[in-house]
């Protein structure tokens, strides 16, 4: 009896009862998460020791698949390929952020504006993929335009085989693809602002440049701390687009097709799984750089 009315008063307690039903109801998707996401992640970062295939032995190689990543030709590559779409990344906020400031203001046909910018951002990744596999072909929509320009045909690169040019247009996609994803977020961030910083500003004499510089800015800079480090994972984890335009083909495959490629068709698991480790660790490091850089600014 003692006990049970210790019981009883424990869970009479407003604290304790809140404490109970956080545990109840955080119990499945706690679980889900150690299931699906940290179980799987320890048994890679497992497999990232082993020289391995699906099914059959497995042999201890410690770092040896680590070295591969770093030594072999393919995955240094698709390392590389990676800048291509942070270059492409920096352009497409760049955008973002100024049609943002545009339509933010009461223009005409501002709303139209918003919705065409932000329709590619709705369309489905693999659809994008035969949009630009179709408009990148040699003598389809790209070459017709320009040589309605008056530029020859055969003064025109492959823009899918030419490997001077191939990642560029690849990575040219994500710009017209994110680029009305990271508009509404800055939007969002500015209608937000109060309108009296405006008018007081504009009292003041002061120009659309430096309420853009001194109101603006300031107030966007967690948005646009956001997207850097969306546009980052973004650019190590890019798949859709090189898979689906070139499946990898002349030195366009990314990390993540790559390690499709190695783990499915090669039947090299452990390579793979070392080179998503990396990717993994790379992601973190340059997060954590690009955090490093933000407090120091901020400061």
């Amino acid at each position: 009896m003692t006990t049970k009315n210790g019981l009883q008063h424990f869970f009479s307690e407003r604290r304790h009862q809140q404490a109970l039903v956080i545990m109840v109801f955080s119990l499945v998707p706690v679980t889900l998460l150690v299931l699906f996401t940290y179980l799987p992640f320890a048994k890679m970062v497992e497999f990232s020791f082993f020289k391995m295939k699906y099914i059959g032995p497995r042999t201890f190689v410690g770092l040896d698949n680590y070295a591969q990543v770093f030594s072999r030709t393919d995955t240094v590559k698709a390392l590389l390929n990676c800048f291509y779409y942070m270059g492409a990344g920096v352009i497409q906020l760049s955008l973002s952020l100024f049609f943002a400031c545009l339509l933010s203001f009461k223009l005409k046909g501002s709303s139209f504006f918003k919705a065409t910018l932000f329709i590619p951002y709705l369309v489905c990744s693999l659809a994008v993929g035969f949009i630009f596999k179709f408009f990148y072909s040699r003598g389809l929509v790209l070459d017709t335009v320009l040589q309605g320009l008056g530029i020859n045909l055969e003064s025109l690169p492959y823009w899918l085989k030419d490997r001077a040019v191939n990642n560029y247009s690849i990575a040219a996609t994500s710009i017209w693809r994110y680029m009305g994803q990271s508009m509404v977020l800055y939007i969002g961030a500015i209608q937000s602002i109060s309108p009296e910083f405006f008018e007081a500003s504009s009292i003041d004499g002061a120009t659309q440049w430096q309420q853009f510089r001194y109101i603006m800015l300031p107030h966007l800079k967690p948005i646009v701390a956001l997207t850097i480090l969306l546009m980052i994972k973004g650019s190590f984890s890019a798949f859709e687009g090189p898979y689906v335009i070139t499946y990898g083909m002349n030195g366009t495959a990314t990390p993540v097709v790559l390690m499709h490629q190695l783990a499915h068709e090669a039947n090299k698991v452990g390579l793979a799984s070392a080179m998503a480790v990396v990717l993994l660790a790379l992601i973190l490091l340059v997060s954590w750089i690009q955090k490093i850089i933000e407090k120091r600014m901020g400061d």
